[in-house]
Protein backbone atom coordinates (compact mmCIF):
# COMPACT_ATOMS: atom_id res chain seq x y z
CA UNK A 1 0.00 0.00 0.00
CA UNK A 2 0.74 3.71 -0.50
CA UNK A 3 1.02 5.61 3.03
CA UNK A 4 -0.36 9.19 2.08
CA UNK A 5 -1.51 8.86 -1.22
CA UNK A 6 -5.01 10.61 -1.54
CA UNK A 7 -8.14 7.98 -2.71
CA UNK A 8 -8.78 8.24 -6.09
CA UNK A 9 -9.50 6.85 -9.06
CA UNK A 10 -10.97 3.42 -9.63
CA UNK A 11 -11.39 1.22 -6.07
CA UNK A 12 -12.96 -2.38 -6.57
CA UNK A 13 -15.69 -2.99 -4.40
CA UNK A 14 -14.42 -6.86 -3.87
CA UNK A 15 -16.12 -9.55 -3.94
CA UNK A 16 -15.90 -12.22 -1.30
CA UNK A 17 -14.86 -15.72 -2.66
CA UNK A 18 -16.57 -18.47 -1.68
CA UNK A 19 -16.17 -22.70 -2.11
CA UNK A 20 -18.78 -24.28 -3.49
CA UNK A 21 -20.43 -25.30 0.19
CA UNK A 22 -20.72 -21.62 1.60
CA UNK A 23 -17.17 -20.94 3.25
CA UNK A 24 -14.82 -17.94 2.36
CA UNK A 25 -11.90 -18.93 -0.10
CA UNK A 26 -9.14 -17.47 0.92
CA UNK A 27 -6.88 -19.24 -1.44
CA UNK A 28 -8.04 -16.93 -4.72
CA UNK A 29 -7.63 -13.58 -3.23
CA UNK A 30 -3.61 -13.40 -4.34
CA UNK A 31 -4.75 -14.38 -8.11
CA UNK A 32 -7.59 -11.60 -7.77
CA UNK A 33 -5.20 -9.26 -6.69
CA UNK A 34 -3.03 -9.63 -9.27
CA UNK A 35 -5.89 -10.20 -12.13
CA UNK A 36 -7.27 -6.63 -10.71
CA UNK A 37 -3.54 -4.75 -10.93
CA UNK A 38 -2.53 -6.75 -14.29
CA UNK A 39 -6.03 -7.03 -16.32
CA UNK A 40 -8.08 -4.26 -14.86
CA UNK A 41 -5.24 -1.60 -13.80
CA UNK A 42 -7.28 -1.06 -10.59
CA UNK A 43 -5.26 -0.87 -7.49
CA UNK A 44 -7.40 -0.13 -4.98
CA UNK A 45 -9.72 -2.32 -3.14
CA UNK A 46 -12.83 -1.95 -0.84
CA UNK A 47 -13.40 -5.06 1.42
CA UNK A 48 -16.31 -6.55 2.99
CA UNK A 49 -18.65 -4.10 1.91
CA UNK A 50 -21.96 -4.94 0.13
CA UNK A 51 -20.50 -6.42 -2.63
CA UNK A 52 -18.14 -8.22 -0.27
CA UNK A 53 -21.54 -9.75 1.63
CA UNK A 54 -19.85 -8.18 4.54
CA UNK A 55 -22.55 -7.66 6.84
CA UNK A 56 -23.44 -11.44 6.26
CA UNK A 57 -20.22 -12.76 7.23
CA UNK A 58 -19.30 -13.33 11.01
CA UNK A 59 -17.21 -11.23 12.45
CA UNK A 60 -14.13 -14.18 12.26
CA UNK A 61 -14.83 -14.35 8.45
CA UNK A 62 -14.11 -10.69 7.92
CA UNK A 63 -10.96 -10.75 10.02
CA UNK A 64 -9.83 -13.27 7.85
CA UNK A 65 -10.64 -11.55 4.56
CA UNK A 66 -9.14 -8.41 5.89
CA UNK A 67 -5.92 -9.95 6.86
CA UNK A 68 -5.41 -11.80 3.82
CA UNK A 69 -6.57 -8.65 1.36
CA UNK A 70 -3.98 -6.42 3.26
CA UNK A 71 -1.22 -9.26 2.74
CA UNK A 72 -2.03 -9.99 -0.87
CA UNK A 73 -2.06 -6.96 -1.77
CA UNK A 74 1.43 -5.91 -0.19
CA UNK A 75 3.35 -4.22 -2.43
CA UNK A 76 0.62 -4.37 -5.15
CA UNK A 77 -1.88 -2.45 -4.38
CA UNK A 78 -2.33 1.24 -3.50
CA UNK A 79 -5.63 1.12 -0.77
CA UNK A 80 -7.00 -1.75 1.05
CA UNK A 81 -9.51 -0.04 2.77
CA UNK A 82 -11.57 -2.42 5.21
CA UNK A 83 -15.36 -1.37 5.76
CA UNK A 84 -15.60 -1.98 9.60
CA UNK A 85 -19.47 -1.40 9.20
CA UNK A 86 -21.88 -3.44 11.83
CA UNK A 87 -25.06 -3.26 13.70
CA UNK A 88 -23.39 -3.66 16.78
CA UNK A 89 -21.45 -0.62 17.76
CA UNK A 90 -18.64 -2.98 19.79
CA UNK A 91 -18.28 -5.13 16.69
CA UNK A 92 -17.41 -2.67 14.66
CA UNK A 93 -15.46 -1.13 17.09
CA UNK A 94 -13.62 -4.54 17.73
CA UNK A 95 -13.03 -4.63 13.78
CA UNK A 96 -12.16 -1.60 13.49
CA UNK A 97 -9.17 -2.23 16.05
CA UNK A 98 -8.10 -5.27 14.23
CA UNK A 99 -7.80 -3.51 10.69
CA UNK A 100 -5.88 -0.93 12.28
CA UNK A 101 -3.61 -3.86 13.96
CA UNK A 102 -2.92 -5.06 10.77
CA UNK A 103 -1.89 -1.84 8.44
CA UNK A 104 -5.24 -1.60 6.34
CA UNK A 105 -4.84 2.03 4.57
CA UNK A 106 -8.07 2.86 5.86
CA UNK A 107 -11.34 1.99 6.90
CA UNK A 108 -14.74 2.87 5.97
CA UNK A 109 -18.63 2.91 8.37
CA UNK A 110 -21.91 2.33 6.83
CA UNK A 111 -24.50 3.56 8.54
CA UNK A 112 -26.67 0.99 11.67
CA UNK A 113 -29.58 0.34 9.26
CA UNK A 114 -32.24 -1.41 11.76
CA UNK A 115 -32.22 1.24 14.80
CA UNK A 116 -31.51 3.96 12.65
CA UNK A 117 -29.84 7.21 13.71
CA UNK A 118 -32.61 9.53 12.88
CA UNK A 119 -30.18 13.35 12.68
CA UNK A 120 -26.53 13.88 12.26
CA UNK A 121 -25.48 14.24 15.74
CA UNK A 122 -26.38 10.31 15.93
CA UNK A 123 -25.01 9.43 13.21
CA UNK A 124 -21.37 11.11 14.08
CA UNK A 125 -21.81 9.86 17.15
CA UNK A 126 -21.78 6.34 16.48
CA UNK A 127 -19.08 6.88 13.58
CA UNK A 128 -16.84 8.77 15.77
CA UNK A 129 -16.90 6.07 18.65
CA UNK A 130 -15.92 3.47 16.16
CA UNK A 131 -13.21 5.58 14.09
CA UNK A 132 -11.47 6.38 17.70
CA UNK A 133 -10.50 2.78 17.90
CA UNK A 134 -8.39 3.13 15.17
CA UNK A 135 -6.62 7.10 15.55
CA UNK A 136 -4.44 6.65 13.00
CA UNK A 137 -6.73 5.45 10.37
CA UNK A 138 -8.00 7.04 7.47
CA UNK A 139 -11.95 7.23 8.29
CA UNK A 140 -14.39 7.28 5.27
CA UNK A 141 -18.14 7.08 5.73
CA UNK A 142 -20.14 4.66 3.84
CA UNK A 143 -23.26 6.40 2.35
CA UNK A 144 -25.87 3.95 0.66
CA UNK A 145 -29.24 5.46 1.59
CA UNK A 146 -30.87 2.96 -0.87
CA UNK A 147 -30.04 0.12 1.46
CA UNK A 148 -29.94 1.74 4.37
CA UNK A 149 -32.46 4.28 4.80
CA UNK A 150 -30.59 6.60 7.02
CA UNK A 151 -31.43 9.60 4.10
CA UNK A 152 -28.97 12.17 6.39
CA UNK A 153 -27.42 14.27 3.63
CA UNK A 154 -23.96 14.13 3.90
CA UNK A 155 -23.73 17.96 3.18
CA UNK A 156 -24.57 18.17 6.34
CA UNK A 157 -22.94 15.64 7.85
CA UNK A 158 -19.81 16.99 6.72
CA UNK A 159 -20.51 20.50 8.67
CA UNK A 160 -18.11 20.48 11.85
CA UNK A 161 -17.17 16.34 11.13
CA UNK A 162 -13.26 17.01 11.08
CA UNK A 163 -13.52 18.32 14.90
CA UNK A 164 -15.29 15.24 16.04
CA UNK A 165 -13.71 12.63 13.84
CA UNK A 166 -9.72 14.08 13.29
CA UNK A 167 -9.07 11.23 11.04
CA UNK A 168 -12.20 11.86 8.70
CA UNK A 169 -10.68 11.48 5.05
CA UNK A 170 -13.67 11.09 2.93
CA UNK A 171 -16.90 9.59 1.58
CA UNK A 172 -17.89 6.32 -0.23
CA UNK A 173 -20.71 8.16 -1.82
CA UNK A 174 -23.68 5.08 -2.94
CA UNK A 175 -26.60 7.58 -3.78
CA UNK A 176 -28.42 8.99 -6.31
CA UNK A 177 -28.31 12.67 -5.21
CA UNK A 178 -26.02 14.07 -7.48
CA UNK A 179 -26.98 17.44 -5.70
CA UNK A 180 -25.68 16.08 -2.25
CA UNK A 181 -22.80 15.37 -3.60
CA UNK A 182 -22.13 18.81 -5.38
CA UNK A 183 -22.93 20.41 -2.26
CA UNK A 184 -20.07 18.69 -0.57
CA UNK A 185 -17.52 18.95 -3.22
CA UNK A 186 -18.83 22.74 -3.60
CA UNK A 187 -18.04 23.13 0.34
CA UNK A 188 -14.63 21.17 -0.09
CA UNK A 189 -12.64 24.17 -0.90
CA UNK A 190 -8.95 22.62 -0.15
CA UNK A 191 -9.59 19.41 -1.89
CA UNK A 192 -9.18 17.76 2.12
CA UNK A 193 -11.64 15.04 1.82
CA UNK A 194 -11.97 12.54 -0.85
CA UNK A 195 -15.59 11.94 -2.62
CA UNK A 196 -15.87 8.56 -4.55
CA UNK A 197 -18.76 7.73 -6.25
CA UNK A 198 -20.59 4.05 -6.20
CA UNK A 199 -23.35 4.04 -8.57
CA UNK A 200 -21.18 2.96 -11.36
CA UNK A 201 -23.74 3.61 -14.12
CA UNK A 202 -23.41 7.36 -13.41
CA UNK A 203 -20.01 7.49 -12.94
CA UNK A 204 -19.49 10.25 -15.64
CA UNK A 205 -22.35 12.58 -14.03
CA UNK A 206 -20.32 12.40 -10.87
CA UNK A 207 -16.81 13.14 -12.48
CA UNK A 208 -18.06 16.12 -14.05
CA UNK A 209 -19.60 17.89 -10.84
CA UNK A 210 -15.71 16.88 -9.04
CA UNK A 211 -15.70 12.91 -8.33
CA UNK A 212 -12.21 11.99 -7.01
CA UNK A 213 -12.86 8.51 -8.27
CA UNK A 214 -15.38 5.62 -7.70
CA UNK A 215 -16.19 2.69 -5.53
CA UNK A 216 -17.71 -0.49 -7.26
CA UNK A 217 -18.62 -3.61 -8.31
CA UNK A 218 -18.28 -3.29 -12.08
CA UNK A 219 -14.36 -2.30 -11.73
CA UNK A 220 -13.98 -5.95 -11.09
CA UNK A 221 -14.66 -7.23 -14.66
CA UNK A 222 -14.87 -3.25 -16.56
CA UNK A 223 -11.85 -1.64 -15.16
CA UNK A 224 -9.87 -1.34 -17.90
CA UNK A 225 -12.85 0.13 -19.97
CA UNK A 226 -13.54 2.42 -17.08
CA UNK A 227 -10.20 3.88 -16.28
CA UNK A 228 -10.04 4.46 -20.58
CA UNK A 229 -13.54 6.81 -19.68
CA UNK A 230 -11.35 8.69 -17.16
CA UNK A 231 -8.30 9.17 -19.49
CA UNK A 232 -10.89 10.34 -21.77
CA UNK A 233 -12.53 12.43 -19.47
CA UNK A 234 -9.28 13.82 -18.12
CA UNK A 235 -8.14 14.86 -22.18
CA UNK A 236 -11.16 16.33 -22.04
CA UNK A 237 -13.13 13.86 -24.73
CA UNK A 238 -16.52 13.84 -23.30
CA UNK A 239 -17.92 12.28 -26.52
CA UNK A 240 -15.70 9.58 -25.90
CA UNK A 241 -15.96 9.01 -22.25
CA UNK A 242 -19.80 9.45 -23.05
CA UNK A 243 -19.93 6.52 -25.15
CA UNK A 244 -17.75 4.21 -22.51
CA UNK A 245 -20.38 5.45 -19.60
CA UNK A 246 -23.40 4.71 -22.51
CA UNK A 247 -22.03 1.16 -22.80
CA UNK A 248 -21.46 0.38 -19.54
CA UNK A 249 -24.92 1.34 -19.17
CA UNK A 250 -26.19 -0.69 -21.95
CA UNK A 251 -24.89 -3.71 -20.08
CA UNK A 252 -26.07 -2.99 -16.88
CA UNK A 253 -29.34 -2.02 -17.84
CA UNK A 254 -29.75 -5.02 -19.94
CA UNK A 255 -28.44 -7.31 -16.55
CA UNK A 256 -30.73 -5.26 -13.97
CA UNK A 257 -33.96 -6.30 -16.04
CA UNK A 258 -32.98 -9.43 -15.77
CA UNK A 259 -32.13 -9.55 -11.73
CA UNK A 260 -28.70 -8.34 -10.91
CA UNK A 261 -27.12 -8.19 -7.30
CA UNK A 262 -24.79 -9.40 -5.95
CA UNK A 263 -25.03 -12.87 -6.75
CA UNK A 264 -25.27 -11.99 -10.53
CA UNK A 265 -21.82 -9.86 -9.83
CA UNK A 266 -19.89 -13.02 -8.45
CA UNK A 267 -21.44 -15.25 -11.52
CA UNK A 268 -20.17 -12.23 -14.43
CA UNK A 269 -16.50 -11.91 -12.20
CA UNK A 270 -16.17 -15.81 -12.80
CA UNK A 271 -16.86 -16.29 -16.31
CA UNK A 272 -14.95 -12.95 -17.11
CA UNK A 273 -12.05 -13.32 -14.97
CA UNK A 274 -11.94 -17.22 -14.83
CA UNK A 275 -11.68 -16.92 -10.75
CA UNK A 276 -14.16 -19.18 -9.26
CA UNK A 277 -15.96 -16.41 -6.53
CA UNK A 278 -18.69 -19.14 -5.91
CA UNK A 279 -22.04 -18.76 -4.44
CA UNK A 280 -23.22 -16.05 -2.44
CA UNK A 281 -24.47 -16.80 1.10
CA UNK A 282 -28.65 -16.93 2.26
CA UNK A 283 -30.15 -15.47 1.62
CA UNK A 284 -29.35 -14.46 -1.59
CA UNK A 285 -28.97 -17.34 -4.18
CA UNK A 286 -26.51 -18.46 -6.71
CA UNK A 287 -27.21 -16.86 -10.33
CA UNK A 288 -29.43 -19.38 -12.91
CA UNK A 289 -27.57 -20.86 -16.08
CA UNK A 290 -29.92 -18.86 -18.01
CA UNK A 291 -28.36 -15.38 -16.53
CA UNK A 292 -25.13 -16.11 -16.76
CA UNK A 293 -25.86 -17.66 -20.77
CA UNK A 294 -27.56 -14.45 -21.32
CA UNK A 295 -25.29 -11.73 -19.80
CA UNK A 296 -22.08 -13.68 -21.22
CA UNK A 297 -23.71 -12.64 -24.43
CA UNK A 298 -24.57 -9.52 -24.20
CA UNK A 299 -21.42 -8.95 -22.58
CA UNK A 300 -19.70 -10.40 -25.56
CA UNK A 301 -21.64 -8.22 -28.28
CA UNK A 302 -20.49 -4.79 -27.03
CA UNK A 303 -18.04 -3.30 -29.08
CA UNK A 304 -16.09 -0.83 -27.08
CA UNK A 305 -14.21 2.12 -28.42
CA UNK A 306 -11.20 0.69 -28.42
CA UNK A 307 -11.57 -1.97 -30.88
CA UNK A 308 -11.99 -4.52 -27.85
Amino acid sequence: MTPGKKLQGLVAAAITPMTPDGQINLLVIRQYVDYLVSEQNVKSVFVNGTTGEGLSLSIQERKQLAEEWVCQGKDKLDHVIIHVGALSLPESQELARHAAAIGASGIAVIAPFFFKPTNKDELIDFLEKVASEASAVPFYYYHIPPLTGVKIRVEELLDGIKERIPTFQGVKFSGTDLLDLAQCINKNEREQFAFLYGVDEQLLGALAIGADGAVGSTYNYLGRKTNLMLQAFAKPDLALARKYQFLTGEFLNFVIKLGFGVAQTKAVMTFVSGIPMGPPRLPLVAASEEFIAKAKAKLDSIVWPDGD
